[in-house]
């Protein structure tokens, strides 16, 4: 069940941008020990954008390797080139993930009707729970309430990670959609109250750092008990808000090599975290209960 704390999985890499392996490995038995719920890979935080299709593929079927059955495996196969999300969506079937994650076509700017189309088309030829992802900030392209619910109808679309942090986007969307879609945050700063209304997950650039406690305060914001999920998510909002210090992500990568996963390997036109920032993100990472 695709459900709670779903980690928007960086891709380690080596100095040379190379796949980290030993560290891709390590990193996936990290957030088993630490009851991620879901693992999402190849998303915008695995730098998807500048992987290869040989690549892309690779670290989808290598994480499904690692989970071993234990808890589900999303694949982020989105594209703006229709044709190669449909691509990516049935490769990640064949390479063995549960859902896939389709970011809205970004770029080309879509009609709400494009956007429909698009969707459906991949629904109907790939027959796998396929997750919805609006994220207008990065994309230039804003997948409104009223086209999600005409996508509901649709069997296989299941939920939609929502990242634009509106609260009111978000009721719309459960007023909207019912019990037909599940609502994911896609927004660690503003994913508690995002569950507390009625959401069922949050796919999370923190969860890399504090997998348990993200476990911890999705679970409790999911059952609506909001003292409890104050009281875990307070120490972690400062790293909430530094993990987008720089474009994500640097900030996240920098502060998993920190963490003894992998080196600063990051691809080009992205770089590695500014001095500046750093001690930022350690403070924001000590508040938060981490070793580094």
């Amino acid at each position: 069940m695709l459900r709670g704390s779903m980690v928007a999985l960086i891709t380690p890499m080596t100095d040379d941008g190379s796949i980290d392996e030993e560290a891709l490995e390590a990193l996936v038995d990290f957030h088993l020990k630490n009851q991620t719920d879901v693992i999402v890979a190849m998303g915008t935080t695995g730098e998807s954008a500048t992987l290869s299709h040989k690549e892309h593929r690779h670290v989808v079927k290598r994480v499904v390797e690692l989970v071993k059955g234990k808890i589900p495996v999303v694949a982020g196969t989105g594209s703006n080139n229709t044709a190669e999300a449909l691509e990516l969506t049935a490769a990640a079937k064949q390479d063995g993930a549960d859902a896939c994650l389709l970011v809205t076509p970004y770029y080309n700017k879509p009609t709400q009707e494009g956007l429909y189309q698009h969707y459906k088309l991949i629904a109907e030829k790939v027959a796998i729970p396929q997750i919805l992802y609006n994220v207008p900030g990065r994309t230039a392209c804003d997948l409104l309430p009223e086209t999600t619910a005409r996508l509901a109808d649709i069997d296989n679309i299941v939920a939609i990670k929502e990242a634009t942090g509106d609260m009111l986007v978000a009721q719309r969307i459960l007023e909207l959609c019912g019990d037909r879609l599940d609502l994911f945050s896609g927004d660690d700063t503003t994913a508690m109250e995002l569950m507390l209304l009625g959401g069922t997950g949050n796919i999370s650039v923190t969860a890399n750092i504090v997998p348990r406690a993200m476990h911890d305060m999705c679970a409790a914001a999911i059952a609506g008990d909001r003292s409890k999920a104050e009281a875990i998510n307070k120490p972690l909002q400062s790293l909430h808000q530094k993990v987008f210090i720089e474009s994500n992500p640097v900030p996240v990568k920098w502060a998993m090599y920190k963490m003894g996963f992998g080196s600063k390997g990051i691809r080009l036109p992205l770089v590695t975290l500014s001095d500046e920032y750093h001690d930022e993100l350690l403070e924001a990472m000590r508040i938060a209960g981490v070793n580094h």
